[in-house]
């Protein structure tokens, strides 16, 4: 196997992460390719959870390469930390962890105009910022002019480059409606960061370099997506996306592996559907029902802590998405959170304005519009983290998967039932030999 691919085929929070670090022991090299400090990734194993949000989620795996791309955002503060959590733990970021030189920096001044545009956005609906300062550090990679990369830290222009942009962008923000603030001074920006570089330096390289040459060599690559294709910024729901190529169609760019090299896509759905922040969300059950897959699936945000709304399964969205990423089988990951529901509705298809559809919008104010036609199958009510096969599945279960595969247009490969590497059930013979692998890891641990 040479590159594999997981994408999250929703509004992220899908439990990618998991599924990566399962995948990861057929892999040599893991990588992150967009997104930032906004992703959240929630490992659990050994009794242990690990929530990782730049760091890729192999480096659970001894022996791995972690790779972050030019795709990536990185705020150096961040990921330290996050360094600097695993090493405490045992887990070794040293020679396995790289970080791009061409990786974009956020400085304070992103995070100051995060907030100064949600200020200034108050009165209408938060397109889901986690105030990180992910979209302005974008906004300047695409400006280009007060653009920094990971690279131009050691550079010997860095202070004069910073005065530049300090000065631009406080005439910015203050024009923006935003505060002073005491971060934004030059000498303190160029010193912070100047320390930063100096503690990264071991870690940075020319990512894009190392894996065009680790493809030469035949290497067994896993990408690994951050958010969900919802979200991305050409084909999600726009406005309400985040600020990179979420899905499928961001894969080269983000890594600089051209797609000739993807041999499998694996697209990652939670048995229903969750949402952060403000967009529409045609399936939303704000009501008894959401609350309770809410509590059962823990649906809080790794990041943020913020609670996220819940739903029915959306077959309509992520069977555009499985198309859109070239998805070639799909992981249905926390199926154990509706174990206790009597019934559980699928969403088949919209009505807008009268007319049946089964094509997703393209426009957000029509699928605010959107009407869900359920499909009402009867739910299983009993446990099942305990389960370890399909055949051993309560036949209830085994009929949704079904019905999802149908209704999506791509093979069930993988199913989640708990949150530990264990409770994970793989039904296709290229996976087969993870549960196997896998069993004998955790006896070790």
């Amino acid at each position: 196997m040479g590159v594999t691919c997981v994408i999250g085929l929703q509004w992220g929070d899908e439990a990618k992460g998991k599924l990566v670090d399962l995948l990861t022991q057929r892999h040599e090299i893991v990588v992150r390719y967009q997104g930032g400090s906004n992703a959240g990734h929630t490992i659990v194993t050994g009794g242990q959870t690990f929530k990782l949000s730049l760091v890729p989620s192999g480096i659970l795996t001894p022996g791995v390469q972690c790779v972050v791309t030019g795709g990536v955002v990185l705020n150096p503060a961040s990921i330290l930390q996050e360094i600097d959590g695993l090493v405490s733990r045992g887990v070794q970021a040293a020679g396995r962890l790289m970080l791009s030189d061409r990786a974009h920096v956020i400085f304070p001044w992103h995070i100051a105009e995060d907030r100064a545009m949600d200020k200034s956005c108050s009165s209408g609906e938060n397109i889901g910022t986690t105030m990180r300062g992910i979209g302005p550090c974008y906004a300047d990679k695409v400006g280009r002019s007060h653009a920094v990369r990971l690279g131009d830290l050691y550079r010997a222009d860095f202070p004069e480059k910073i005065a530049h942009i300090v000065a631009a962008k406080q005439l910015r923000i203050a024009a923006m409606g935003g505060e002073a603030d005491p971060l934004l001074d030059a000498r303190q920006v160029i010193a912070d960061y100047r320390g930063y570089a100096d503690r990264l330096k071991p870690y940075v390289i020319d990512t894009t370099a190392y894996l065009l040459d680790a493809m030469d060599a035949g290497k067994r690559v896993l990408l690994e997506g951050a958010q969900g294709a919802l979200l991305d910024i050409d084909h999600g729901t726009f406005p309400f996306v985040t600020s990179s190529n979420s899905s499928g169609v961001g894969v080269s760019n983000g890594s600089g592996l051209p797609g000739r090299w993807i041999e499998k896509v694996i697209g990652v759905v939670k048995a229903y559907t969750t949402r952060v922040g403000g967009g529409p969300f045609p399936t939303e059950q704000d009501n008894a029902t959401g609350q309770q897959i809410r509590d059962r699936g823990n649906e809080y945000g790794t990041v943020t802590g913020r609670p996220r709304r819940c739903g029915w399964f959306d077959a309509v969205a992520a069977r555009y998405t499985a198309r859109l990423s070239g998805v070639d089988t799909i992981a249905v990951m926390l199926l154990d959170v509706l174990a206790t529901l009597p019934e559980i509705k699928i969403c088949t298809a919209y009505e807008i304005d009268g007319q049946r559809i089964t094509q997703f919008p393209s426009h957000v104010d029509d699928l605010r519009r959107a009407i869900p036609v359920y499909e009402i199958l009867p739910g299983w009510e009993q446990e099942i983290t305990s389960t370890r096969t399909m055949s051993d599945l309560p036949e209830n279960a085994r009929r949704y998967l079904d019905r999802l595969s149908r209704l999506v247009g791509r093979p069930v490969e993988v199913v989640s039932i708990g949150p530990d590497r264990q409770q994970t059930i793989f039904t296709g013979s290229d996976l087969g030999s993870v549960k196997s692998a896998e069993a004998g890891r955790i006896s070790e641990a």
